[in-house]
């Protein structure tokens, strides 16, 4: 995809550096300064997120999977003078990286390239300070559940809620599914149970507007005004993970 630059790998544009917490934070979660602040970009390279951070100030860390989307991190922060950390690891493997040292994580949509989510919780608990902050975005169940195409003017469940294989890869390329990658349902309590007994307090949820009811059925808006493709989460360090035990969740740790 950073090959063929993609619109999900376009790094952020000069006029966007200029206001760039208005940007990353539409919600207004962040105070008005992060300055001096340590922010690690999780699963978050393509030359965006790391630069508008460190023009709002940051020290920033970028950690991907992709060689190809770091090295459009390392061109941005080259061509607007920033200084920045670049690792290539799985966002569930953050053991490279220092406990209790960042002010902040931003993890946009990636977490549905893995089986499990909750490792990537304990990771990301690990290396927040205390009262830090962590600021995730996930593809909702039922995005990925339902069909892409609309028969009839409405979707259907094709991918069952408790099923952990992969859902099926779209036929073409489309904004919702990326091409070429494997996706997973998360269940509503592992994307936010989970990341309460990881030791986050959940501080605020909002789902990010796309519906666009005048669309065909198929297209992009059309689809989110039926399915809200995404969820973002406001959550705040606190306390040690819970241990969850087999007579707390008997009806979840049955399922296969």
């Amino acid at each position: 995809m950073a090959a063929r630059e993609h619109p999900l790998t376009q790094p952020a544009t000069t006029e966007e550096l200029q206001h760039p917490l208005a940007v990353v934070d539409p919600a207004g979660w962040l105070p008005t300064s992060i300055q001096g602040w340590k922010v690690l970009c999780l699963a978050a390279g393509g030359g965006r997120q790391s630069v508008l951070y460190a023009a709002a100030g940051a020290e920033v860390t970028v950690v991907d999977l992709s060689s190809g989307m770091l090295e459009l991190d390392h061109r941005a922060a080259a061509k607007h003078g920033f200084a920045m950390r670049l690792v290539q690891t799985s966002m569930d493997d953050l053991t490279m990286l220092p406990e209790a040292h960042y002010d902040l994580v931003i993890h946009p949509v990636s977490s549905c390239y893995l089986r499990e989510i909750v490792p990537v919780y304990q990771q990301v608990a690990r290396i927040l300070r205390g009262e830090g902050l962590y600021i995730c975005q996930h593809k909702t169940p039922a995005n990925l559940q339902a069909t892409l195409d609309a028969p009839g003017g409405f979707y259907q469940l094709e991918h069952a809620y408790y099923d952990k294989s992969p859902v099926s890869p779209p036929s073409a390329p489309n904004r919702l599914r990326e091409p070429g990658t494997m996706e997973f349902v998360h269940r509503w309590e592992e994307i936010l149970g989970g990341l309460c007994r990881s030791g986050f307090v959940i501080e605020d949820v909002v789902e990010p507007f796309h519906a666009r009811p005048e669309e065909m059925p198929g297209q992009f808006g059309h689809r989110c005004h039926f399915i809200p493709p995404y969820i973002r989460i406001k959550a705040r360090r606190n306390g040690e993970p819970k241990a969850v035990t087999s007579a707390q969740r008997p009806s979840t740790l049955l399922l296969p």
